[in-house]
C-alpha cells in the first residue's frame, strides 16, 4: 500500500551519516524538517543542504541520552508542528577493544540509552500524540546485529534485539488507531559509525544509496525490511545453524 507523502517530519541523529542522508532524500517543497544531532556545525550543513532543495528546516543540537531533554523537545516540536514522519535514526556503536575482557559499563550505558531507551522513550510518546490524531508513521532504525548475538558488540546487538521487539509490539498496538510503525534493520552503511568497526564489512552500502532505498520501501508501506538483502539471506541461514555451532562461528570473529 503506497503511503501519502509526509509534510512535516523529524530525523534523528542527522549531524551526518545516514541521518544526514535521510534528511536530502526526504527535502523538497512543501516539506518541514526537523533535523536533531549533537554537532551543531555538521547538523547547519545538513540543513543548508535541505533548504537548497527548497525544504523548510529548522534545527536542534543536544544529546538525546539526555531522556528528560528529548522527551520536552519531542513534545514541544510535536505540538507546535505535529509530525507525519518520525525517522528515528541516533545511533551508538563501535566494538569492544580487544584487550578488554568485558564492554566498559560507561559505554554500555551510554549505548543502551542511544540505541533503545531513547528511541523507545521517543515512539511510545508520539504514538499516544499520533493516535490521538489517528495518523503518523514512526520510524525505528534498527541493525542486522539484532538477529545476531555478536561478542564485540554484546550491548549494541542487545540494544538493538529489544528495538525490534518494541517496534513489533508497537505497531500491533497502534495500527488500529491509525499510526504506523516500521522498523530498517540495515546491515553495513558507510557512515562514520561503522568506519570505526576494524572488521570486514560485507554488502557496504553508501549512506545515499541507503537513504534511497529507505525511503522506497517505507513509501511502499513496508513495515519491517533489512537491507541490503542479501542480509535477509544469511539471517534465514544463521537461524538454521545449531547453537553451539553459531557461538564458534561467531568467536572467531570477537
Amino acid at each position: 500500500m503506497l503511503q501519502r507523502s509526509p509534510v512535516t517530519i523529524l530525523i534523528t541523529g542527522a549531524s551526518s551519516g545516514l541521518g544526514a542522508a535521510l534528511a536530502r532524500v526526504y527535502a523538497g517543497p512543501n516539506r518541514t524538517l526537523a533535523l536533531w544531532g549533537r554537532d551543531r556545525t555538521r547538523l547547519e550543513e545538513t540543513a543548508a543542504a535541505c533548504r537548497s532543495l527548497s525544504a523548510n528546516v529548522e534545527i536542534a543540537s543536544f544529546d538525546i541520552s539526555d531522556l528528560g531533554r528529548m522527551a520536552r523537545e519531542l513534545e514541544a516540536l510535536d505540538e507546535r508542528m505535529p509530525l507525519d514522519l518520525a525517522i528515528l535514526n541516533a545511533g551508538l556503536g563501535g566494538t569492544v577493544p580487544k584487550h578488554l575482557r568485558a564492554e566498559d559499563s560507561n559505554r554500555a550505558r551510554d549505548i543502551a540509552l542511544v540505541d533503545f531507551a531513547s528511541p523507545v522513550m521517543a515512539a511510545s510518546i508520539l504514538a499516544g500524540r499520533m493516535a490521538d490524531r489517528g495518523s503518523g508513521h514512526i520510524v525505528l532504525i534498527g541493525s542486522i546485529a539484532e538477529s545476531f548475538p555478536l561478542p564485540m558488540s554484546p550491548t549494541y546487538s542487545g540494544a538493538k534485539a529489544g528495538l525490534s521487539m518494541f517496534a513489533e509490539a508497537l505497531r500491533i498496538r497502534i495500527k488500529r488507531y491509525g499510526v504506523q510503525v516500521s522498523l530498517v534493520s540495515p546491515g553495513f552503511i558507510d557512515t562514520p559509525m561503522s568506519q570505526s568497526v576494524d572488521s570486514p564489512k560485507p554488502f557496504l552500502l553508501s549512506a545515499d544509496a541507503a537513504a534511497s532505498a529507505i525511503r522506497t520501501r517505507l513509501t511502499r508501506g513496508s513495515v519491517r525490511f533489512v537491507l541490503p538483502w542479501p542480509f535477509s539471506i544469511i539471517r534465514a541461514a544463521y537461524r538454521l545453524v545449531p547453537r553451539r555451532i553459531s557461538s564458534m562461528l561467531l568467536t572467531r570473529f570477537d
